[in-house]
């Protein structure tokens, strides 16, 4: 692999935090603003001459698209025992008006290394659609998911509204919530805590995925 720039050795290392505190990579904008460049469109040509020079792969049509490689990824681990390992439960489509971990929403079940997520786990959720694209966050993937009952701005839930269950990033004002997507195709979901059925299932603290 070429040699990088002290610049890019910056932005690499701020990509490898942000996997490391929060399971996801920085989009552009963030990592404009991290380090005081004047547009996101700065931050691309840093990471275009990183994937040039072999140190990450660019994933077309995400903010998010970012993966690391050769020396910079995940170092290779040894095997894990198997006592060490934690099963998750995979939750597929959601019954209507069932709980999310209730018997027939389970797919089946993995055996995961606990180190791979900041926060453990309680269970995966099989992603479904398009809404989360521009988080990295793609149709199919696995999301992990941490139970909890409240949540900052900003993080992105797994929250029931009625029967329906949604992947969505979290705002609260006031007494309303909003859950915004992360893809302009789709419509910010306004919700009054009050009046709506509405819960939270759960914090996204990572995601599983195949790369081919």
């Amino acid at each position: 692999m070429l040699k990088l720039t002290a610049r890019q050795e910056q932005i690499l290392n701020l990509i490898k935090d942000a996997i490391e505190n929060t399971g996801f990579p920085p989009t552009r904008a963030e990592i404009a603003n991290e380090l005081g460049f004047k547009s996101a469109n700065a931050a691309e040509e840093h990471l275009q001459a990183l994937a040039r020079k072999g140190a990450i792969e660019i994933a077309a049509g995400t903010s998010r698209g970012i993966r690391l490689l050769g020396a910079h990824a995940e170092p290779a681990t040894p095997k894990v025992p198997a006592a060490l390992m934690m099963s998750l439960p995979l939750i597929g489509r959601v019954a209507a008006g069932s709980p999310i971990l209730a018997q027939e929403n389970l797919e089946t079940s993995y055996s995961v290394d606990p180190a791979m997520f900041a926060s453990k786990p309680d269970y995966l959720l099989k992603v479904r659609g398009e809404s989360m694209r521009d988080a990295g966050i793609m149709d199919g993937d696995l999301l992990a998911v941490k139970k909890v009952d409240s949540a900052k701005n900003g993080q992105i839930v797994v929250a029931r509204i009625g029967s329906e269950v949604t992947v969505k990033r979290y705002r609260k004002t006031g007494n309303t919530v909003e859950l915004l997507p992360e893809n302009p195709d789709f419509k910010i979901i306004k919700v009054d805590p009050e009046a709506d059925e509405f819960a939270l299932e759960g914090l996204a603290v990572g995601l599983m995925r195949t790369w081919h």
